[in-house]
């Protein structure tokens, strides 16, 4: 299926705009990772056992008698704990507890060790996003200004790569970021550390902004690699057209030439010299030939 220029123009603006709303999205959310918790469950857990159950310190709890019964819980092993569902992302970490949700700054999380690969991830998630938007821009100005040729090559040219370097960005900032997270499960805080985890959709609908960003870089190169072969195609049928042959020199090049068209002249003119000497007969053997027919005649 062949499509048309202004096609693929509006293709390759549509999937750089798709990718920078997804990687906006992505970096503004914490579901990058997704897990669960293994904490100690609390003294009371509902509100039926908060009313028949003393906590670890031996205090009964509020609006409690003495004459009413107690229940005492006597959990060991892993029933004293439970799990508990989490969320990360760049900027925070957050825990569902069952009156709501607690959130933490996943910067501080972070072992002191990998601050600055977190930093480094963080600038280039934002370099992604900026270089990214300016490709954008760029490819909508193409879009809606493009007089000459030579403007829409320049635009095209300029979108294509500043599309390609967000993409090589966003690619670097996702990869720092799984390491960094990797690293805090190994080192972080031990009431923080997951049971269990996997990537959550922030994670890949990153990948996905990347894998749009990609296709319109190439989308872009295309077109531009396109524009080049048609004015080279174009320049040499009306190359051919011309009966006589045409020379272009470069202004740069004319005073080279000119120096090099004397010394060739120069020397073709000694070269000429040389043959008509040549070519013309010694004195002596000219004489010689006269004399000889002298003598015949005189024989004759």
């Amino acid at each position: 299926m062949k499509l048309s220029y202004s096609s693929r123009r509006s293709l390759s603006v549509a999937l750089n705009s798709v990718g920078l709303l997804a990687s906006i999205c992505a970096f503004g959310t914490s579901y990058w990772c997704v897990g669960t918790h293994k904490v100690v469950k609390p003294a009371c857990l509902s509100a039926v056992r908060l009313q028949n159950c003393i906590s670890g310190n031996g205090s009964l709890p509020q609006n409690t008698s003495l004459h009413q019964p107690v229940q005492y819980v006597w959990e060991t092993g892993e029933d004293r704990f439970t799990s508990r569902y989490f969320h990360t992302g760049f900027w925070y970490s957050c825990e569902e507890h069952g009156n709501g949700v607690k959130c933490r700054s996943f910067i501080q999380l972070t072992p002191e060790s990998e601050l600055g690969v977190l930093w480094f991830a963080i600038v280039s998630e934002s370099l992604f996003i900026a270089f990214l938007s300016f490709g954008f821009l760029l490819m909508c100005l193409e879009l809606l200004y493009s007089r000459t040729v030579a403007d829409t090559l320049k635009i095209s040219s300029f979108a294509a790569i500043f599309t390609v370097l967000s993409g090589l960005l966003g690619m670097v900032g996702h990869m720092m970021y799984a390491t960094v997270f990797h690293v805090t499960v190994s080192l972080g805080p031990k009431d923080w550390k997951p049971q269990s985890w996997d990537y959550g959709w922030s994670f890949h609908l990153a990948w996905f902004a990347f894998s749009c960003c990609m296709v319109s870089a190439v989308t872009s190169l295309n077109l531009y690699s396109k524009i080049i072969a048609q004015l080279k195609y174009a320049r040499r049928i009306e190359e051919s057209a011309i009966p006589g042959p045409s020379l272009v020199i470069d202004p740069e090049d004319a005073p080279f030439l000119w120096q090099r068209s004397i010394f060739s002249l120069e020397g073709s003119s000694g070269g000429l010299k040389g043959g008509r000497d040549e070519a013309a007969p010694a004195p002596g053997k000219s004489a010689s030939f006269n004399i000889s027919l002298e003598e015949e005649e005189e024989a004759c």
